[in-house]
């Protein structure tokens, strides 16, 4: 896609200047995400539901990738373990260099906050305040103060086209609108690790393509990893990579393309059945 509207940058320059505090831990061999043979069941009534089966992966730093499966495959409760919203019932997830296992449940809320970007099928904007201010809402856990916070904000804004709205509510805004004000909310902090649910679940086809296209944007240009849940086959054109699961199991193999043939040709043939080299 064409660079955004207004924006000026060389690739894989920092959306922001480093945020206060010790820096981020290097990742290890290139790899921004090791999950190491995870499982995660837990009990629904009498039943024991095997949400995910020693499941394992690596995802590289700068990759866009989505993990993609029907309704109940687990592919929700692996994003929510990458982003350290929950935790495996066995096996080790490892982010950053981190293992998310170590750290405690006030540790694990301060290292989401700086290290991961979240994106929501519904925005999850707050009404009563504008867009900058929706923007700059995560900064609230740092040092920073209002004039610096703002000065983010508005960088972020910038970065998804939308500074021209800076003083608008999410009510005056157009779907497409918020959820860019939604994805500036989570590059604002300059995270390693952006993760997007459904974010194209709740738009039109002309806004669930920019909004592909943006995250696309985003790791072309700045080095951004994004994970994505998904059931859009249109993101076959944009990712670098699909995980592919079924009942709790990464499809791997043969199972694994035909997944993705499945995908293609609910697209109308014209995804790649491989995503992007």
């Amino acid at each position: 896609m064409a660079p955004l509207r207004g924006v000026r940058y060389p690739r894989c320059m920092p959306l922001a200047d480093p945020l206060p505090g010790p820096p981020p831990s290097a990742p290890e061999e290139a790899t921004l995400i090791d999950i190491r043979h995870v499982s995660r069941h837990y009990r629904r009534g009498v039943d024991e539901v095997h949400a995910l089966d020693d499941v394992s992966l690596r995802i590289a730093p700068g990759r866009f990738v989505a993990f993609m499966g029907p309704s109940g495959s687990g592919k929700s409760t692996l994003m929510n373990l990458v982003s350290g919203l929950d935790r495996p019932s066995e096996g080790e997830v490892v982010v950053a260099g981190q293992s998310l296992g170590d750290l405690d449940e006030d540790e694990l809320a301060a290292w989401r906050a700086r290290h991961v970007g979240l994106i929501f099928q519904f925005f999850n904007l707050i009404p009563v305040l504008d867009a900058r201010d929706n923007v700059a809402l995560p900064l609230l856990l740092t040092d920073l103060g209002k004039a610096e916070r703002h000065r983010r904000a508005e960088t972020a804004l910038r970065v998804v086209g939308l500074d021209h709205r800076l003083d608008h509510r999410p009510n005056t805004l157009s779907g497409g609108e918020q959820q860019r004000v939604a994805i500036a909310r989570a590059i604002v902090t300059d995270p390693d690790l952006i993760v997007a649910d459904e974010p194209t679940g709740d738009l039109d086809a002309k806004n669930a393509e920019a909004t592909l296209g943006l995250l696309r944007e985003l790791t072309d240009a700045f080095g951004k990893t994004i994970v994505m849940v998904t059931h859009d086959p249109r993101a076959l054109r944009f990712v670098d990579e699909v995980f592919h699961l079924d009942k709790g199991l990464l499809l791997e193999g043969s199972d694994a393309e035909r997944a993705s043939e499945a995908i293609r040709l609910a697209a109308g043939g014209h995804a790649s059945a491989g995503a992007r080299p």
